[in-house]
């Protein structure tokens, strides 16, 4: 893809990309569910999208009305455990299971140097409120449907990084607390929390206006940032303030943050004021 505008289309989602934002929508009528074949077409849609030039930013939202992704499709979830049952599998950590689709998105969401935006337009919960924890920022929108992590209600647990999304988001106390009860949330709730930046009337439209916020400033510097807070709880204090010192030069001499830096200097502008659109 070497054009600036883009669209794709597969069974459940559509991908339109124009300038230096794509968004994403996903669907699968009636009921919502993530399977085998949204999972295949993300991981296409994130091999399109590294072959964008100009990428900045990725929304990633419901199609239809009230629904972002309901859940992973327990139907074919019981089918698998029957089938691995049949076989007398068993599990054990000296054992890991390899990634499937989804592990494989959430983790390339998280090293893309693209920013990936959830417009959480509606129902969310299991893998696919686990698709919007990958994501670097949650927008919320508000509405009276359900979101989180009750897996224990089908004697499971997150199985696409939802255990440790929420132990590094809210700290291992009230990780346990939300997972241990199977706590179904509300929008704003999400907000409450710091699991979600904003609840809005407009998910999608808001998501949009952080994306121009961020298409505005230099696309060296918001890679750095993602990188830095990302690897955060991985790092050492020392490894982090290191890598942080270092980035920090590498902006400095990017051509892009120099008229940024001179305006500031000579008085045109103040570090608060956004850079012209």
């Amino acid at each position: 893809m070497t054009n600036q505008t883009m669209t794709w289309s597969g069974a459940r989602l559509t991908v339109e990309a124009s300038g230096n934002t794509a968004i994403v929508r996903l669907f699968n009528p009636p009921n919502g569910y993530m399977d085998a074949v949204m999972e295949a077409e993300l991981e296409q849609t994130l091999d399109l999208l590294d072959q964008w030039p100009s990428g900045r930013n990725v929304v990633i939202t419901g199609r239809e009305p009230g629904m972002f992704v309901r859940h992973y499709d327990v139907a074919v979830l019981h089918e698998r455990a029957q089938a691995m049952r049949a076989r007398n599998l068993s599990f054990s950590l000296e054992r890991p299971v390899k990634p499937a689709g989804i592990h494989r998105c959430i983790e390339r969401i998280g090293n893309s140097q693209m920013v990936f935006i959830a417009a959480v337009n509606g129902i969310a919960m299991g893998g696919g409120f686990e698709l919007a924890l990958g994501c670097d920022i949650r927008v919320v929108q508000a509405g009276e449907y359900q979101l989180g992590l009750p897996e224990l209600n089908l004697g499971l647990l997150p199985g696409a990084g939802g255990t440790q999304a929420l132990a590094r988001l809210l700290g291992t106390g009230p990780a346990l607390y939300h997972l241990l009860t199977a706590k179904v949330f509300r929008p704003q709730e999400l907000v409450d929390l710091g699991l979600a930046a904003e609840c809005v009337p407009d998910a999608l439209g808001r998501a949009l206006e952080i994306a121009r916020g961020i298409e505005a400033v230099p696309a060296r510097a918001c890679a750095h940032i993602k990188r830095l807070v990302r690897n955060a709880p991985r790092w050492s204090e020392a490894e982090g303030l290191a890598a942080e010192r270092s980035l920090f030069c590498d902006c400095m001499v990017d051509p892009q943050a120099q008229p940024l830096m001179e305006a500031v200097a000579t008085g045109r502008r103040t570090i608060a004021d956004p850079p012209p659109g």
